[in-house]
This record gives C-alpha cells, sequence and structure tokens, in this order.
C-alpha cells in the first residue's frame, strides 16, 4: 500500500508521446506539478501543445533536458518526486537494426531510469508501460495458455531478435524492471500492458503504430483486402485513466491487460464506413492467407509473423484492470471514428 502525496511533483519520461500526452493532461487537470524530461527543453514548437494543456489547467509542467539512453539524466527531474511514470519507448515494427532502434532504447532505457529512481530517495512508486506484447507475442501463442486466453501470469516465450523483436524489446524491458525492483524494497511497481491503442491524440504530430495502421485503412494501402489479424484494441483515454488510477491508487500493484474489445480489421473497417460511407477505400474483404504468404515479403512482412498470427482468435482476460484499477471502457467504435477524423482534420488523406 503506497500513498502519493500529491502536492509533489510527478516525473513523466516520455511526455511528448501519444499515451503519455493523455496522462500528463490528467495529471495537470488534477492540479499536480508534471516534470517532464525532454530532449530539447528550448524546443518551444514541439512543447506548444503541452503548454496549451496546461494553461487550461490548474497543474504545472517544467522541462528538464534528459536522454532515454544517457546514464543519469533523469535525476534532476526526478528531484523531489514521489511518483515516476516511465512511457518512454519506441514502437515501431520496421526497422533496419532491431538491436539498435528497438531493443537498447527498451532496456538501457528502462535501466537508466530505474537506476536514478534507486538513487532518488523520495521516490515511492514506479508506473510502468509495458505491453500486452510482454505477456504472448503471437496469437498462436494462446494455443498454450490455459484456456486459450492471455492473463497477466503469462511471459512472452516466442518473441526474438529476428522474430516480432518489437514484441521482444518490450518483455526485455519489463523483465529488467521487474528484476531491478526485485532487488530493493523503497519503491514498488505496477505495470501496465496495453495492446493496440487507438484514439484522437494530444500533439497533433501523432506518430505510432496504430496510426499507421489506421492511416493504412484509408490511404488505400488494404483496398485489396486486409489480412485477417484478430486483436486486442483500447482507446488511449482508457489507457491514460489506467497509469493515472496505477499512480495513486494505493492498493495498486502488479500487471494490468488493458484491452476493451478483441476486434479484426474489417471490424474497424465497417466502424469507419459506418460514419464516412465510401469516401474513403476502406478494406471490404480478408485477404486469403496463401496470398499473404506470398506478397507479404515483399511488403517486409516475414512469412512466420503471417503464418503465427493470421486466422487465429486473439483472446485475453482484462477483468483485472477492471476490478483493481476502476476501469470502465470507453466503446471501440467511437474511438476509431475519432482518430480517423483527426487524421482527415490534420491533412493526412490526400484528395
Amino acid at each position: 500500500m503506497v500513498n502519493i502525496n500529491t502536492s509533489k511533483p510527478v516525473m513523466i519520461t516520455g511526455a511528448t508521446g501519444y499515451v503519455a500526452g493523455w496522462v500528463v493532461k490528467r495529471l495537470l487537470d488534477a492540479g499536480l506539478t508534471v516534470h517532464a524530461p525532454v530532449r530539447d527543453p528550448e524546443n518551444a514548437e514541439k512543447l506548444k501543445y503541452l503548454n496549451e494543456l496546461a494553461e487550461k489547467a490548474p497543474g504545472t509542467i517544467k522541462y528538464f533536458k534528459a536522454d532515454l539512453l544517457e546514464k543519469g539524466s533523469y535525476e534532476e527531474s526526478m528531484t523531489d518526486c514521489e511518483l515516476v511514470i516511465h512511457t518512454a519507448s519506441p514502437f515501431i515494427n520496421r526497422v533496419k537494426d532491431p538491436q539498435r532502434d528497438l531493443i537498447d532504447p527498451a532496456l538501457e532505457g528502462t535501466r537508466n531510469v530505474l537506476e536514478s529512481v534507486n538513487k532518488t530517495e523520495t521516490v515511492k512508486r514506479v508506473v510502468l508501460t509495458s505491453s500486452v506484447a510482454a505477456i504472448m507475442g503471437d496469437t498462436m501463442d494462446l494455443l498454450e495458455y490455459p484456456n486459450k486466453m492471455a492473463t497477466e501470469e503469462q511471459w512472452n516465450t516466442s518473441s526474438s531478435l529476428d522474430h516480432q523483436p518489437y514484441s521482444y524489446s518490450k518483455t526485455l524491458a519489463e523483465k529488467e524492471a521487474w528484476k531491478i525492483h526485485n532487488k530493493q524494497e523503497r519503491w514498488d511497481l505496477v505495470v501496465i500492458n496495453p495492446v493496440l491503442v487507438i484514439g484522437p491524440g494530444i500533439s497533433p504530430n501523432i506518430t505510432s503504430e496504430s496510426f499507421n495502421i489506421v492511416k493504412m485503412m484509408g490511404d488505400g494501402s488494404l483496398k485489396m483486402g486486409a489480412p485477417a489479424l484478430n486483436f486486442g484494441i483500447v482507446d488511449v483515454r482508457d489507457v491514460a485513466d489506467a497509469h493515472y488510477n496505477a499512480a495513486f491508487m494505493p492498493e495498486a500493484s502488479g500487471r494490468h491487460i488493458l484491452s476493451a474489445e478483441n476486434k479484426d480489421i474489417l471490424d474497424l473497417a465497417q466502424y469507419l464506413k459506418d460514419k464516412f460511407g465510401e469516401a474513403y477505400p476502406f478494406p471490404k474483404k480478408n485477404l486469403p492467407k496463401w496470398l499473404l504468404m506470398l506478397v507479404g515479403p515483399m511488403q517486409g512482412i516475414k512469412r512466420k509473423m503471417i503464418k503465427r498470427n493470421v486466422g487465429y482468435l486473439w483472446l485475453v482476460d482484462n477483468s483485472k484492470s477492471k476490478e483493481k484499477l476502476g476501469i470502465e471502457y470507453r466503446p471501440i467504435d467511437v474511438a476509431i471514428q475519432e482518430f480517423f477524423q483527426q487524421m482527415i482534420d490534420q491533412g493526412v488523406f490526400k484528395k
């Protein structure tokens, strides 16, 4: 049981990120002081939208210079904080060098932040943004799980540097966080494991893998058909609520799967058609698996990924998030429609 003093500042890494933007808004709206370590605190343009959030809220935001891979660079921003929220980690699937672009930032970044936590006597709790990817790597993994459903008890054992490296990076980073946590007794660790996150961003410049997936649904990339991929989806605002509750509920502990609904790409396309009609080339059918196996490698999608994910039912247990963090999930149709509308407003789709 940990009680966080809300008069103390809260440090959040990756404050300019997609999920973190909504977490910062929650903190500011609650009147808290947010310490935001960023690469360039002088970049007024990049921080403009966060400053606008602070202007409309009772809370305040202060910036500090830090880099995920620079040892000790978070210590100044952590001063006097009882709570640290670590969201900073890359979410990209196609990279040239998985070790450099995914593994090192996720693993070394986590070590860097938590080593600073160990040096900062005031810190009582760390909330870590992990992923359901640390629980399962491929949908096919579920065949080996009890009731063919993933829970917080499982760990991803199927991903590697060569196969699903993003999922591998999240697994290594979360395991490292628990390892560092277990060697001390001063601060506790609460972990959020979201599925695919969608919904409008706080930042006017959204960059995330979920953005790319939804963009492909509207720009014609999938007009010939979509892969029959089943996955969990959650509204970004629910993920922010989970971080906030994990931070301030004294009894919060352990891992928490965040997932509102299980859908496939055609389900999402139908939600978009319901709102936007035929104005965009939304996918209308699933591509057969054999065809994906044929053309996937030309698009940078490995056959092993297609083989182990396409055509399988995706199922996770979200009951802990509802029971322990009090999450009431928003409807996914609204989330994706608002997300898509934001893309339209930003001129993402060229007419």
